[in-house]
């Protein structure tokens, strides 16, 4: 079964299915190994290992190549973040194609102009709804697999207003489109309406600290969404670790405590050192010897 196959059944089974957010290969093997069942591509993370803040500045190329490592490295499904599509509809459909291509199960979308920015920032630009409609539709057109998610993503609360934000998610529904992604809703109140108006499967993005109010997951899955993306938890604990770790050594001149200690094995451990010595010896054994002929 195909991880696109994998995630669509998570999607049909009660409840709500929680994707914290890897910004490459050891943070989605850590989420494997913690017993989630989906993995989120963050586009910030992405685009922080590159060296750029979430601006719209990593290509195409580069957010899929990502993707690819990460949907090889672990047996989850993972879906990515494809920002605008990074383009027209002919670009949207060489996205999903490449996106698809590298095993990932499903990506979004979002309704912002090029360049695009981080969702919970200031100062969002939004296309027309119908080039967004449209890039929709040449997405869903250009899957292989009908089991390939295509996430709506509208980023119009902020710019447009809530009911448009709405709208535009029920007619990204209807253009196609297999789940809405109302980003940064503003409001507990606004929160638990989107499942409630939008005429599907909802996502809700987990951003501490963004425009939407920090709540419960066990709330949010009561209120009827189905995916729960935290996107910033591995890469903002990595971020303050690092600082507090370095800030250490550079005051005490010597290797300051780990926040778990780790051997040297354990740590090749997470990235599959014993898969790999298992393939040390594996092709130099001996091949049975044919029994003599009478």
């Amino acid at each position: 079964m195909s991880q696109a196959a994998r995630f669509r059944e998570l999607l049909r089974r009660d409840g709500m299915t929680v994707a914290p957010g890897a910004y490459d290969c050891i943070t989605a093997r850590m989420i494997e190994r913690a017993g989630f069942e989906c993995v989120y591509m963050t586009g910030a993370g992405t685009a922080a290992t590159l060296g750029y803040p979430d601006f719209g500045l990593v290509t195409m190329s580069e957010m899929v190549d990502n993707a690819g490592r990460i949907a090889a490295a672990v047996a989850l499904p993972v879906i990515a973040d494809a920002d605008t599509g990074y383009g027209n509809e002919l670009n949207t459909v060489r996205t999903v194609r490449e996106y698809e291509a590298r095993g990932v199960a499903g990506i979004h979308l979002e309704d912002q102009g090029f360049p695009k920015k981080c969702g919970h920032l200031d100062d969002k630009e939004i296309v027309p709804r119908e080039d967004w409609l449209a890039k929709i539709r040449a997405a869903a057109s250009a899957r292989r697999s009908a089991d390939f998610t295509i996430i709506a993503r509208t980023d119009s609360r902020a710019v447009i207003g809530f009911d448009e934000a709405i709208a535009r998610a029920n007619a990204a529904l209807a253009a196609g489109a297999d789940m809405a992604f109302v980003e940064a809703p503003q409001t507990m109140e606004e929160v638990a309406a989107v499942p409630r108006l939008v005429n599907g499967p909802c996502l809700l993005n987990v951003v501490r600290g963004g425009k939407t109010p920090d709540l419960d997951l066990g709330d949010a899955e009561r209120m009827g969404y189905r995916l729960a993306i935290v996107p910033g938890l591995l890469i903002k604990n990595v971020i303050g670790i690092c600082e507090q770790a370095l800030d250490a050594l550079k005051a005490e001149h010597r290797h300051p405590p780990l926040v778990k200690e780790m051997t040297v094995r354990e740590i090749f451990q997470i990235s599959g050192a014993d898969e790999w010595d298992a393939l040390r010896t594996r092709f130099r054994e001996a091949a049975p010897k044919r029994a003599a002929a009478e």
